[in-house]
């Protein structure tokens, strides 16, 4: 398993507490994906830019996808382009090959004619994988999760788990993590903008 399937098996686990923007999910899948490559030594940054080595055999078909859509010519691309370009409508195709794996089904909802569907977990080693690199608090995944505002309380509630206390991560994990603080910021503030806008229309066909 890679860590964008794991956070997303994570993202799934938690959606019943806490409902996620599909677009959050999708930055914070691209940004993962990023973090397996560095890890795999696919790429390397030079400052916030990506620079592609060599194509290492990666065994799951999205993250080869992944390095395959890799800029191979100079100016490479930055992080945040990465994250913008790559991570559209990223959280469905990550759905679909759970769904094509069997570790999702889909569960009907409701009766007819308005019956629905909602996607449920299978209970397979890939969720408990996830669930075993949450519980036991692994650096980026944890930090991933994080940023989508996916906390574990049972770990916070633990002094030794503080910020002040948690190992600063390297140089370019670092920067992929804060490139998808800054465009998760900044499509809350769309949203927000959008909400408002839609606010004050209405207000107007209402005569507020």
């Amino acid at each position: 398993m890679t860590t964008p399937r794991d956070l997303l098996i994570i993202a799934l686990d938690t959606a019943a507490s806490r409902p996620l923007e599909r677009g959050d999910l999708s930055l914070a899948l691209a940004g993962a994906e990023l973090l397996d490559l560095l890890n795999a030594q696919a790429i390397t940054l030079d400052d916030e830019h990506i620079v592609p080595g060599y194509r290492p055999p990666l065994d799951d078909r999205l993250l080869d996808e992944a390095a395959a859509a890799l800029v191979r010519q100079a100016p490479y691309e930055s992080v945040d382009d990465w994250l913008w370009r790559r991570g559209r409508g990223l959280a469905a195709s990550y759905l679909a090959a759970l769904e094509a794996d069997g570790q999702l089904t889909r569960q009907r909802e409701g009766r007819r004619p308005f019956r629905t569907t909602r996607s449920v977990l299978t209970d397979s080693p890939a969720r408990w994988q996830a669930a075993y690199r949450r519980s036991s608090e692994e650096p980026v995944l944890t930090a991933l999760a994080q940023a989508m505002g996916i906390h574990d309380e049972q770990a916070a509630n633990h002094p030794e788990n503080t910020p002040d206390n948690t190992p600063d991560p390297p140089d370019d994990v670092a920067t992929v993590l804060a490139a998808l603080h800054d465009a998760l910021s900044h499509l809350e503030f769309e949203r927000q903008r959008r909400a408002l806008h839609d606010a004050a229309f209405d207000n107007i066909w209402r005569g507020d």
